[in-house]
């Protein structure tokens, strides 16, 4: 019993700083061998980690936030730009272009050679400009705010004005 008593009292056990004795597994719970529970074992790294581990101060932490944003901020919304009839696609950054006014425009001087139109006469050019946006939903380029466009426009396409007569400025 005294041998016991002895490895008890030299028994290392490893905690945290302030607590006297680690938790034991209940009875109930133990299988009847040391190995460790299947949660455990089963857990990614990334939970395991100790939250705030290793240390940041939170100037750091700040720094890195604020160093986020202006990344996000400065990237730009590329998306891209197919014309029917033309056999190539171009990538266009929508955050250069202030308007719709600025982006026609552009769009027009990317695909000339196609006879775009302008802004307000793209239904006399034969070609309408459409975008399909977060939803998957196919719309005319203008139904929208600017903003709201940028924000769920995921790729544009100029078709020809036959195709986008089914897409209407009121859906």
């Amino acid at each position: 019993m005294e041998d016991l008593d002895n490895l008890k009292a030299t028994e290392l056990t490893l905690g945290l700083p302030g607590i006297d004795a680690p938790e034991k597994p209940s009875p109930a719970s133990a299988t009847g061998s040391n190995k460790r529970s299947n949660e455990e074992c089963c857990l990614p790294a990334a939970k395991k980690q100790v939250v705030g581990w290793p240390p940041v101060r939170s100037y750091r932490m700040n720094s890195i936030r604020v160093r986020k944003m202006e990344a996000e901020d400065s990237t730009g919304i590329y998306v891209k730009v197919g014309m029917d009839g033309a056999p190539y696609l171009r990538k266009v950054d929508l955050r250069v272009y202030k308007d719709y006014k600025e982006l026609m425009e552009a769009l027009n001087d990317m695909f000339k050679c196609f006879s775009l139109g302008g802004a307000e006469g793209h239904e006399e050019s034969g070609y309408a400009i459409t975008y399909e946006d977060k939803d998957g939903d196919w719309m005319l380029v203008g139904d929208v705010p600017w903003e709201m466009f940028i924000s769920s426009c995921k790729r544009m396409r100029i078709m020809k004005g036959s195709e986008a007569r089914g897409l209407s400025s009121s859906t």
